[in-house]
């Protein structure tokens, strides 16, 4: 077999799969999604922006004829738990779960917000956690695969970024604990550590630290959902655990 017959081949490997994309309305967890429909995969968008779920359904529905839209409220155990039912009820199957969803506020310690702490403990690990525990009966089937999207913040803290750092350390070990608990099922897990990547929320990053926002010089939410892509089609008898990743351009 040719180079291009095997890198068809690998391609293929995803082709028929089901996948459920939090955050996929925008940056990071809307190229993922793409790059899935590409790939054959049927998607779950799930987000907040009914709107913007709708304009992704536009791309990839036009490389793939299963994309169904939920529009939740990720803060909501209710909704979060319904979802579960309605992805058993319109799909059987979830063989990827990427969790992109992730909110973010600064603030030094002295005067950041508890209420802003609490809404970003809600959305960057309760809910991918309690997401992850509704679905995990669905992903054994198979047996599937789960990404975390973390950042470089939950290797390292910052000045005023200690309330999003605790998340994101908080996520990251969520996501060793269940690894360690699951890969004898054959489930992998894999953790994505982007730094600065060119999305609306580094946009707004790059606003409150009142620097100008040059996206050239960031790295392209594309470019991370290569990744994770090409992570996810590897042999099941090998696991990538952790990515880090970071422009090559220093701010």
């Amino acid at each position: 077999m040719n180079y291009t017959g095997m890198l068809q081949k690998t391609t293929d490997s995803l082709r028929g799969q089901v996948a459920v994309v939090t955050g996929s309305s925008s940056g990071i967890g809307r190229s993922i999604a793409l790059e899935l429909a590409k790939c054959g995969v049927s998607l779950c968008l799930v987000g907040r922006r009914a709107e913007a779920l709708r304009e992704v359904v536009e791309i990839a529905g036009e490389l793939k004829d299963r994309v169904e839209c939920y529009q939740i409220d990720l803060d909501v155990d209710r909704e979060l738990l319904d979802l579960s039912l309605r992805i058993r009820r319109d799909f059987g199957q979830v063989d990827i779960l990427v969790h992109s969803a992730g909110v973010i506020s600064l603030g030094r310690l002295e005067s950041a917000p508890i209420g802003d702490f609490d809404r970003q403990y809600r959305t960057n690990v309760r809910a991918p956690y309690l997401l992850t525990q509704s679905l995990l009966p669905l992903l054994r089937i198979r047996p599937g695969q789960v990404v975390f999207i973390n950042s470089t913040a939950g290797l390292s803290a910052s000045s005023a970024n200690g309330q999003y750092s605790a998340t994101k350390h908080a996520l990251k070990a969520v996501a060793e604990s269940f690894r360690h608990e699951v890969n004898a099922e054959g489930i992998r897990v894999l953790s994505v550590y982007p730094g600065r990547t060119a999305t609306p929320m580094q946009e707004v990053i790059f606003n409150l630290e009142e620097m100008e926002y040059r996206p050239e010089h960031l790295i392209k939410p594309e470019q991370i959902a290569s990744l994770v892509i090409h992570t996810l089609m590897l042999p099941r008898d090998i696991e990538v655990t952790d990515i880090m990743t970071r422009p090559l351009t220093k701010i």
